[in-house]
């Protein structure tokens, strides 16, 4: 008789050693016992191990630079640190030589599944849409996305709001073809001719698409609520609140999905969609955390929601010459900033340089600039769905000794200095032909 059995095995982590013992009992003579990896659905059986009872031998059917499995007795394997690749099932083969022929060989197996896990490797959490603009006159919704990656099996992921976790409303998983991680506007608040919100109740059904946008006022007008203003080196820093009443407590909508990786493991997505209240959420703590059986305490990632104040401007150079190339570049904030601003540079009272009436970006150049622009002022406006705030900064040309007065145009370059050498070499050149 031969019987052969497997005692399952529990979960395991990678990088954990793990034995595969094969059980078997017989009264006949032992011909051999093979391990096998099964594939592709229990189509293909990889031999793995095997050892040989005639010649008391064992021997590992991989490659040399993939051998790692050791026979710590006749029937048991060890595989001293799996990988993801080793989930799978597993096959014992025990053969034995019949006793009415002696040669026949008689075969039993046992089977066992090796469930390898992988605990996350990484855990972000970002802003969906950004950089976005600072809407004055409209509440607007804002979604948070955590991303956790390197995970098996799929982890789960919530969402806390100061240390307390957040309740949440599930949201369906977004139709196939559909964009997996784009949010969606989920709340709508009607406004009137005077920017005062008439309801502040949700609409009884979620939509898709982007809000409204309620077109920006003139910037002079934001001298109306009496900004507040302090004062930098240099420069003068002017905040901007909202002009629009938000009172309800914040609805927040959880969608948590996750996507097959290559190497076994999966990337899972949750995102957490809300109406932002500027009056409330500035400065508010957020962290997005995972739970896994393969983690011994939850992994974890924070961000806090903090609107621009104080941008630090740089000028260089420090002392600006007629003909010089200007970088104003934003280097930093007096505090941290999140979600990552915008930011947009403009010239006070006129166009910008090249004729634009405004640049994107944290540094503006200005190419060769002429005598025109000294004491011109340049605001940079740096925002996010949190705030918004406007620094100016004022810059100084001095005179180059290297470019006569009045020989530069409105570009700085040196047309008239360089007409009138064209007009010497041409004089030369006829003077000389005519001898």
């Amino acid at each position: 008789y031969l019987t052969v059995s497997i005692e399952p095995l529990p979960p395991v982590v990678v990088g954990d050693a793990v034995t595969l013992k094969c059980n078997f009992k017989t009264d006949g003579k032992m011909r051999e016992i093979v391990w096998y990896r099964v594939t592709d659905g229990g189509t293909i059986k990889q031999k793995i191990f095997t050892f040989d009872a005639m010649f008391s031998t064992n021997f590992s059917h991989m490659e040399n630079y993939r051998k790692r499995e050791d026979l710590v007795y006749q029937s048991t394997v060890r595989l001293p640190e799996v990988r993801i690749s080793d989930n799978g099932p597993y096959e014992c083969h025990v053969g034995i030589y019949d006793r009415a022929t002696r040669e026949k060989v008689v075969l039993a197996s046992g089977n066992i599944f090796l469930n390898v896990m992988a605990p996350p490797t990484s855990i972000s959490v970002l802003a969906a849409d950004t950089p976005a603009p600072f809407s004055r006159y409209q509440a607007q919704n804002f979604t948070l996305v955590c991303v956790v990656s390197g995970g098996k099996p799929a982890p789960l992921v919530y969402f806390k709001r100061d240390g307390e976790p957040i309740e949440a409303t599930p949201l369906p998983e977004p139709p196939a073809g559909a964009g997996s991680w784009a949010p969606r506007n989920l709340l709508h608040r009607d406004l009137d001719d005077t920017k005062v919100p008439k309801s502040l109740a949700a609409e009884g059904e979620v939509g898709g698409g982007r809000p409204l946008a309620t077109a920006d006022p003139p910037r002079g007008l934001a001298a109306e609520r009496g900004p507040v203003t302090e004062t930098i080196p240099e420069t003068v820093v002017s905040r901007e609140f909202p002009r629009w009443v938000h009172v309800a407590e914040p609805i927040y909508y959880f969608r948590h999905t996750h996507a097959p990786v290559s190497d076994g493991t999966v990337e899972a997505r949750a995102t957490l969609t809300w109406t932002l209240n500027p009056q409330i959420d500035n400065e508010a703590l957020f962290s997005c955390e995972v739970k896994h059986p393969a983690l011994s305490m939850p992994m974890q990632s924070e961000v806090t929601l903090v609107a621009p104040k104080g941008p630090k401007i740089t000028m260089t150079p420090t002392r600006a010459r007629v003909g010089d190339t200007v970088r104003i570049l934003v280097q930093g904030f007096q505090n941290e900033v999140f979600p990552e601003p915008l930011f947009t540079w403009t010239r006070v009272g006129s166009r910008l340089l090249d004729g634009s009436a405004e640049h994107d970006g944290k540094e503006l150049v200005l190419e060769r600039v002429p005598a025109e622009l000294n004491g011109s002022m340049y605001r940079c406006t740096a925002q996010n769905p949190l705030g918004s705030t406007d620094t100016h900064t004022r810059l100084i040309v001095f005179e180059n000794p290297n470019i006569p007065r009045g020989t530069e145009d409105s570009n700085g370059s040196l047309t008239g200095h360089c007409g009138f050498r064209l007009v010497l070499v041409l004089t030369l050149t006829v003077i000389l032909e005519l001898t």
